[in-house]
Parts: C-alpha cells; structure tokens; sequence
C-alpha cells in the first residue's frame, strides 16, 4: 500500500494504523491536541482546528481513496475533526488545565456513542457518499 503524506495525515501520524478500534484512538488522540489549544492557544482556536482539519483531512482521505476501498478503517481524521467539533460547545469552559478532564472525558464518550451508532441523516451519507465527504 503506498504510504505518503496524505496516508500519514489521514492516519493522524499512524494512530489510524492501530490494530484494535483504531477509531477510538484517533478520537482519544485528539484530546491532548483539544488541551494544547484550549489552554495554550485559546478556547477560539478549537473551531478554527475543526475547519483546517475538515480541509485537510478532506484532501488528504481524497488521495487515499485512490489506493483504497472506500471507507479504510486506518483513515480516522475525520474522529479528529469530529471530536474537536464535539468541544466546540464547551471550549470556552476548557481553559482550566488538568481540572477539566471530566469535560474531555464526557465529551469523547458522546462522541463515541454517536459515531458508533451514526444516528440519521449521519447514518444515510455514511453509506450513500463514497467520497472522501
């Protein structure tokens, strides 16, 4: 399998290549980078990370699809942008350091739970669009 830039931001930098829910780990991965921009840079920078990640990640998962099936588990940049999406409505309340690890925690099993189970319309384009959308 060709492996190249877009693999390695499609994969967020190999944990898509995780043998065990690699899903899980790309949504778990992403909360120290929700931390990092939260608590370093600013609650704002949460949403702005949603959109660069949606447009790369689009781009990037474009290029895999060429080499691919569509949909390869290993391809988890869109739990990335997912899971910052999910903090989008509590970043503001995200700037206590350690002490808000509760927030994360309940945020990143919501997540979970909705992308597991794909509630509709979710569940109608996960099936229907075979492109990197």
């Amino acid at each position: 399998m060709k492996k190249g830039f877009s693999f390695t931001l499609a994969t967020f930098f190999g944990v898509g290549y995780s043998k065990f829910a690699p899903g899980t780990f790309g949504s778990l991965a992403t909360i120290p980078l929700a931390f990092i921009l939260a608590n370093y840079v600013g609650s704002w920078s949460i949403g702005v990370a949603v959109l660069l990640v949606f447009i790369i990640g689009t781009m990037a998962t474009t290029e895999v699809l060429r080499h691919t099936p569509h949909d390869p588990g290993f391809v988890v940049i869109d739990e990335v942008a997912g899971q910052l999406l999910t903090f989008i409505s509590i970043a503001p309340h995200l700037n206590n350091g350690y002490n808000d690890w509760p927030l994360y925690l309940t945020g990143f099993i919501l997540f979970r739970i909705f992308d597991i189970f794909k509630p509709q319309p979710v569940r109608w384009a996960d099936r229907k669009i075979t492109n990197a959308w």
